[in-house]
């Protein structure tokens, strides 16, 4: 199995981002009308403009540069998403420095695999990309990292795919404080984990749901379940209590950004299960006081910098036994 991973650099919305939507758009359309529930366009906008309103002249620009019709102008907006699951682990580590670093485990043939350097709103932001605007995690200049990992549970309810709302976050907040007031105030319609650095050494991790209040916690580690894990049939799939005893416990070690990255790069945390369709994509680094982010596999790796990003196209080979650039 092979998936391209693209670095694209836009920081005004042109014609990239433009190809990307019609690229994507056709898999995006066939995903919604999978969904039985139908949000029209207004209900959505207004959701938008009640609770991010900051983002609706970005909405606005992206729609019209591609001529969108109600339907993708709907999606856009992030509001009432259909459902959709992921397993992933991401971790702080502040030993000497602090970096937040997170494996994204999903489906390849569902994933974008497109890392985007954008300023869309004046301030620049390098994130991997989701549904075309939202965020997977993501770093934004002021240093203020951020991820997201399934919470584990199947409640469903009224809010925002969390990517648009991880998107928002680095568009407009500069610390956890901020990201951590946004969290409280955009619902998100699934549980999810939220783990958010700040290039003050600041950390926190979120849990998020649409049918209960915004917890934060201290730590700085997330897997797929938020207390006991609800949803047992995929906490068993997915491990999810076996990977948070782990990263606990090496997290108490102490481990070096460098030798925890090597960590997650390998099992427990590292998933092969590519052909069920939660294999690690990547291994993302994102580090707030340089300014650095990097994606990891097995065998290759990609650095930018905001200073210095280059645009890069990799295609990698995933197997049940470990991941190979070509």
């Amino acid at each position: 199995m092979k998936r391209y991973f693209t670095s694209i650099s836009e920081p005004i919305a042109d014609y990239k981002w433009r190809k990307l939507f019609y690229e994507r758009w056709p898999a995006y359309k066939t995903w919604l009308n999978s969904s039985k529930s139908i949000i029209d366009y207004k209900t959505s906008l207004e959701a938008l403009k009640n609770y991010m309103p900051e983002m609706v002249p970005i909405h606005e620009n992206l729609c019209n540069m591609v001529s969108a019709d109600e339907h993708a102008r709907t999606f856009l907006t992030g509001f009432q998403p259909p459902a959709y699951f992921s397993a992933c682990s991401q971790a702080v580590s502040t030993l000497g420095n602090i970096a937040l670093i997170r494996n994204y485990d999903y489906h390849l043939d569902r994933f974008e695999g497109t890392v985007l350097n954008t300023a869309w709103s004046g301030r620049k932001v390098i994130a991997n990309s989701d549904c075309l605007i939202g965020v997977l995690d993501g770093m934004n200049e002021d240093g203020l990292a951020i991820s997201l990992t399934f919470g584990g549970r199947q409640t469903l309810g009224y809010g925002f795919g969390i990517p648009f709302i991880l998107r928002y976050i680095l568009e407009f907040c500069t610390t956890v404080k901020e990201a951590i007031e946004v969290l409280h105030h955009v619902p998100s319609h699934m549980s999810y984990n939220v783990t958010i650095a700040d290039r003050s050494g600041e950390y926190r991790t979120a849990q998020i749901a649409p049918d209960k209040k915004t917890i934060i916690f201290e730590s700085g580690f997330a897997t797929n379940h938020q207390g006991e894990a609800d949803w047992k049939e995929t906490a068993d799939f997915n491990k999810t209590r076996e990977r948070a005893t782990f990263l606990q416990a090496i997290l108490n070690r102490g481990f070096s950004i460098e030798k925890l990255t090597k960590v997650f790069l390998k099992p427990p945390l590292y998933n092969t299960n590519f052909s069920e369709g939660y294999g690690t994509l990547y291994t993302a680094v994102y580090k707030p006081i340089e300014g650095l982010v990097e994606l990891h596999w097995p065998q290759d790796k990609m650095i930018q910098t905001f200073d210095n990003f280059t645009e890069v196209h990799k295609v990698i080979t995933f197997n049940h036994h470990k991941s190979i650039a070509v």
